[in-house]
């Protein structure tokens, strides 16, 4: 069902987060697909796949914004679409990264199992079985704790440690950082949103929307700039080391 928004009422700050969400994917969308043509070799394929991300949040965070706009509901079906979708796909970035220095397929199957409990839980707590939300949030934050591992201490660790590429291990450490900093911001959302989390008794109670709608912008966004900075900065040779 399409919604026909018709009015963001005065204050309604979570509807204007969504409203800028969907207008910064897309025009993010717009930017990573056109400077495609910029680069070179396997930087080409991140800024498509970070394309591809922003892309399917732009179509999802229309959908959101009206049906909040309309309902004054978390649009939580949706959301949890755009992440099953996306997610995995930031995962594809790691790879994509690692590929040339080594990295199996099994490390990219690895990391998209993780996430996907990390999802699957995180929905069950939020829309299923909100009664148990804390326990959902504990199995959830077990496919975080595994990426977070695979990230700072496991497999593709070792594969950034190992190449003698500077450029490869600034992107591998920044995008790192972003799922250790910047997928932080999820759990709080979790927490000030579900029955008996334990962020529901302080200020970010109700405040569910607004927070993930920022960990979006933050970690979507900011990984295809990680991406295309430098694959920019890297120049011609570089780019050819990393294809």
């Amino acid at each position: 069902m399409m919604y026909l928004v018709t009015n963001l009422n005065p204050g309604d700050y979570v509807g204007f987060t969504f409203f800028i969400g969907s207008m910064a994917m897309l025009a993010a969308t717009v930017f990573f697909f056109l400077e495609m043509r910029n680069v070179e070799g396997k930087w080409r394929t991140s800024l498509l796949v970070s394309g591809l991300i922003t892309f399917i949040a732009a179509v999802h965070y229309y959908y959101m914004r009206d049906v909040w706009a309309t309902t004054l509901t978390s649009p939580t079906e949706y959301r949890y679409i755009d992440w099953i979708l996306t997610v995995p796909l930031m995962c594809v970035e790691f790879y994509l990264i690692l590929k040339a220095f080594g990295a199996k397929i099994s490390l990219l199957w690895k990391m998209i199992v993780y996430s996907l409990i990390m999802l699957v839980f995180g929905y069950l707590g939020e829309a299923v079985f909100k009664e148990q939300s804390v326990l959902m949030g504990v199995l959830s934050t077990i496919g975080y704790v595994g990426i977070l591992y695979e990230v700072w201490f496991g497999s593709a660790k070792k594969l950034a440690q190992s190449s003698n590429n500077p450029v490869l291990q600034k992107a591998f450490r920044a995008l790192a950082w972003f799922v250790f900093v910047g997928w932080a911001i999820y759990p709080l959302g979790y927490m000030a949103g579900t029955e008996g989390g334990w962020l529901t008794s302080t200020f970010l109670n109700g405040n569910m929307d607004i927070i993930y709608n920022i960990g979006d912008a933050v970690n979507k966004i900011g990984f295809g700039l990680v991406i295309y900075s430098l694959a920019v900065s890297s120049g011609t040779g570089s780019a050819k080391i990393a294809a």
